[in-house]
């Protein structure tokens, strides 16, 4: 089932196209991620999916719903955490939960909530005194606090140190478990590759690619990188000849090719042949970071 739907959407600011003709479709239980460079339209899209903004032209719905023109009905069955969230420094962890779970008709158990968040032994802590990571954990209790079947999820993990990120990262995936879609609007490639079912790339107001993270980087023009240090030189127009090859740097007399897994086969019947040893050979992966800029030209 399709919960969110948004077809040719379009938003203009002062002339100035910033959403130009996005579409894309989130199905129950994904958690779908939206990445891009500053600028890409990606804040306007997903405040254009909360109700938030009117878009020029196109449609959205979420859950069968128009989140502007049925604002009242949409914001029962969608939660949100914005990029700018913040609460008053003085509220406890339970004083929050609980003000938040008094706007909803069948809201959440608050105190069973933040347990499995991990905030039980925080509930009498003001704000301002929570860390980063806790922060976080209670902003997505506060999106949850509404038993919504959508969350919206905005630079979740932005400011966090990597361990407190490989938490909420946990915790992200703990609330898909529970059975509620998650659109996650993101700008690092390791928590979308790691977290994203699917991936839309925005830029420049489009959305440039939309697949698996797997299948993003199956388009990258190299999804392999070979390196090693060979035991005596190789041709360099024996290595040009190899089959998939995208490209070939030295450095300090080691070798690093880019290219395909059939680069690696053909790379390890070259060094065979001619005897040669591979000193710390290395084969990687393309990440989603080499498809991000292969298909934006720009820094994630």
């Amino acid at each position: 089932m399709t919960l969110i739907d948004v077809r040719d959407l379009r938003k203009s600011y002062g002339g100035r196209p910033v959403v130009d003709g996005v579409s894309f479709a989130v199905e129950e239980g994904e958690i779908f991620g939206v990445l891009g460079p500053n600028g890409a339209g990606k804040t306007t899209t997903v405040e254009s999916v909360l109700g938030l903004r009117v878009p020029d032209s196109g449609t959205v719905r979420v859950c069968g719903l128009d989140p502007f023109a049925d604002r009242a009905r949409t914001t029962l069955v969608v939660g949100a955490q914005l990029q700018e969230s913040e609460m008053q420094g003085k509220l406890t962890v339970a004083e929050s939960l609980r003000l938040f779970a008094a706007c909803y008709p069948r809201p959440a158990d608050w105190r069973a909530l933040a347990a499995r968040l991990g905030l039980e032994e925080k509930l009498d802590t003001r704000y301002a005194r929570l860390s980063g990571g806790q922060k976080q954990r209670l902003a997505i209790a506060l999106a949850l606090v509404g038993n919504p079947r959508v969350v919206v999820l905005d630079e979740l993990t932005t400011g966090l140190d990597p361990v407190a990120r490989r938490e909420v990262w946990a915790l992200i995936e703990d609330v898909r478990a529970g059975g509620v879609t998650v659109l996650l609007v993101t700008h690092f490639m390791e928590e979308a590759q790691r977290l994203c079912d699917r991936v839309a790339i925005f830029d420049r107001g489009r959305v440039a690619a939309l697949d698996t993270p797997s299948g993003l980087v199956a388009r990258t023009a190299s999804s392999t990188v070979i390196s090693f240090t060979p035991s005596r030189p190789l041709e360099e127009d024996v290595l040009a000849a190899l089959p998939g090859l995208a490209s070939v740097a030295h450095h300090d007399g080691r070798v690093t090719l880019a290219g395909t897994d059939e680069t690696v086969n053909a790379v390890i019947g070259l060094l065979a042949r001619n005897r040669v040893s591979a000193h710390q050979l290395r084969v990687t992966d393309a990440t989603l970071d080499d498809a991000f800029l292969d298909l934006t030209g720009a820094d994630a």
